[in-house]
């Protein structure tokens, strides 16, 4: 049962293939509402197209999974509407140009103006600037980010921010929505051992507050309950498993996330490559 916040991730069977082969495939999954899952595995095994998967941003071409209660594909769009991104390479990516003011503030207005109510639109401006400031501090705290500490403060352009510092904010500003799924990419990405250790420490703070972290990464860290993408059929396992347990991905197709449909079971296995995933990618414009 889901918590008020956090929501459970299930998937049996759960595969994506593109026109040169499967991207993942016969990935199992089963997580707790406030889980986090480190979707583990070298770049080009397929970690990304899975967590656009699982958060409704790819149609997946196998399996079941449900989000919050919500099947895929069929209500992809209610997951996506559940579900926030990241930084994820393509897709998510913050602005270099952009100040984290501009970010904070862009971030704020949108969620406004497309999942606040209609009523709301029409509150005086001074609490609805407050209740936009409100969910700033709120998020920027669960981030572990203090613009105060930056270079300039909250006028500290993007490309000045230390590869730490600009996954805080990428994760403060998926937390101004108040999703119930967190889904990161590249979490361990040109850190060091210390970041790395920070990163995760992050995630499972954001875990512990309720919400369901999914976070790709090339090493998982312990306590977090694991899927690899490198080899054939892919299970989640905890940190208290044999490795040898975990099954794994293999490739995937995606196409337009704007029409689910029913997937098929899965069959055969196939290997994931490199083109695979690239191909998915291509398929839904994220290239």
């Amino acid at each position: 049962m889901d918590s008020p916040h956090g929501a459970a991730v299930t998937a049996e069977d759960f595969g994506l293939k593109g026109p040169r082969g499967w991207a993942f495939r016969g990935v199992r999954l089963d997580a707790p509402p406030g889980a986090l899952v480190a979707i583990e595995g070298p770049s080009g095994s397929g970690r990304t197209c899975l967590l656009l998967a699982l958060t409704g941003r790819m149609r997946p071409s196998e399996g079941r999974a449900e989000v919050g209660g919500l099947r895929l594909p069929r209500q992809m769009a209610a997951v996506r509407r559940i579900s926030a991104l990241g930084p994820v390479p393509g897709v998510s990516e913050l602005d270099p140009a952009f100040t984290v003011a501009e970010h904070l503030r862009e971030r704020a207005l949108l969620q406004r103006r497309f999942d606040g109510s209609l009523r709301a639109l029409f509150r005086p401006r001074a609490e609805r600037t407050a209740v936009a400031r409100n969910r700033i501090d709120t998020a920027l705290d669960a981030a572990g980010l203090d613009p105060a500490t930056l270079p300039k403060a909250e006028r500290t352009s993007v490309r000045d921010l230390e590869r730490l510092e600009a996954l805080r904010l990428s994760v403060a500003l998926a937390l101004i929505g108040r999703p119930r799924l967190l889904a990161v990419d590249d979490t361990d990405l040109k850190l060091s051992d210390a970041e790395r250790a920070e990163a995760w420490e992050l995630l499972r703070s954001v875990a512990d507050s309720g919400t369901t972290v999914l976070a790709v990464c090339s090493q998982a860290p312990g306590g977090a309950i694991t899927v690899r993408t490198d080899t054939t059929a892919t299970t989640a396992t905890t940190a208290t498993e044999s490795v040898s347990d975990t099954a794994d991905v293999t490739e995937a197709d995606a196409t337009d996330a704007s029409e689910p449909a029913e997937a098929p079971e899965a069959t055969t296995t196939e290997k994931t490559t490199d083109e695979g995933t690239a191909d998915a990618f291509a398929e839904t414009g994220r290239a």
